[in-house]
């Protein structure tokens, strides 16, 4: 039905709409109910389905189709995925309505960028090269590498102490076609200092051999002080996806609303901005999952423990250091 929004309710309806034969391009927004950028974003697609009758649109509830989010990374919300014959071409994260709308009609009229969108592109590879000192694009992450370059690159880098972040270029297809381009080099992985390109693999180990590599990276704190610190950074401390104005997923959302009840000062740490902050807590204070809450340097849990620390009323002396 032309400008309609179809709902995807399991993986089954899912793959279903992926592979409508008259459809060329599917656009699937990973919404939650409990986000309202969601609702809002919800509203722009509605709109654009009833500009592109030509594209089919689909919501599915991130969190109610775990099997679907999962396989495609889905780690917050809203996030939208572009597919052409049932291939991810492309991905949005975040409540950004012009950029929507700039790919749906770009994908849709299955052209090259525009100028404009060439221009924001390139103003978003520029502010990612410079994200922090030492920036790897890289196939996967650090503790999931998704080729062999990149899993040298990371095991290089960390034998020589190096701190730096780390992009995954299969988690966005834009920067992974257009950082080629913009650096002018043709492969992965792609290290960069300082906002510059350093190179790919075999660069960085001529480097490393020559000893020009401990000069050029910054060095950073061992990850395990590094924790320690963040961890006592305020003296009640939320490690969450999202943060205090927008939760990225519903427990954390669930965790902030008591909180925010409690009246006590807290500071917060977004997860989904550091991976290497996000797998290393998890060892760190032995807790799988997120959030975690922590009182005075001192792993509180997570929000089944805040649930029932509130019921029992022992939650407020505890985030005040009295237990």
């Amino acid at each position: 039905m032309a400008g309609a929004v179809a709902a995807a309710g399991s993986a089954e309806q899912f793959h279903k709409l992926l592979h409508c034969p008259d459809r060329s391009l599917v656009v699937v927004h990973f919404w939650a109910p409990w986000a309202p950028q969601c609702a809002q974003m919800n509203e722009v697609m509605a709109a654009l389905a009833r500009e592109h009758s030509q594209v089919s649109f689909v919501q599915l509830e991130a969190e109610a189709v775990p099997e679907v989010s999962e396989k495609y990374g889905i780690s917050s919300v809203p996030t939208f995925l572009f597919f052409k014959n049932s291939q991810k071409v492309d991905r949005l994260d975040g409540a950004h309505a012009p950029e929507l709308t700039q790919k749906v009609q770009r994908h849709a009229a299955g052209a090259a960028p525009a100028a404009p969108a060439q221009e924001q592109l390139h103003a978003r590879l520029s502010r990612l090269v410079n994200a922090a000192p030492c920036v790897l694009f890289m196939k996967g992450s650090p503790k999931e590498p998704r080729c062999g370059f990149s899993r040298q690159m990371v095991q290089l880098l960390q034998e020589h102490g190096v701190a730096f972040s780390t992009f995954d270029v299969f988690s966005d297809e834009e920067v992974r076609q257009g950082l080629k381009t913009f650096s002018n080099w043709p492969t992965y992985p792609q290290l960069y200092v300082h906002g510059e390109l350093v190179g790919g693999l075999d660069v960085v180990k001529e480097l490393a051999a020559s000893g020009e590599l401990d000069t050029i990276c910054p060095k950073g704190q061992k990850l395990e002080d590094r924790l320690k610190s963040l961890i006592n950074k305020a003296p009640v401390m939320l490690f969450m996806k999202g943060n205090k104005q927008m939760a990225k997923c519903g427990f954390s959302k669930q965790i902030i609303e008591i909180m925010n009840n409690t009246g006590v000062d807290y500071e917060t740490f977004d997860i989904l901005e550091d991976e290497e902050v996000r797998q290393g807590l998890k060892s760190f204070s032995n807790w799988p999952t997120y959030p975690q809450l922590y009182v005075k340097g001192e792993l509180v849990g997570g929000l089944d423990i805040v649930k029932e620390l509130k019921e029992s009323g022992e939650l407020l002396p505890v985030l005040k250091g009295e237990n």
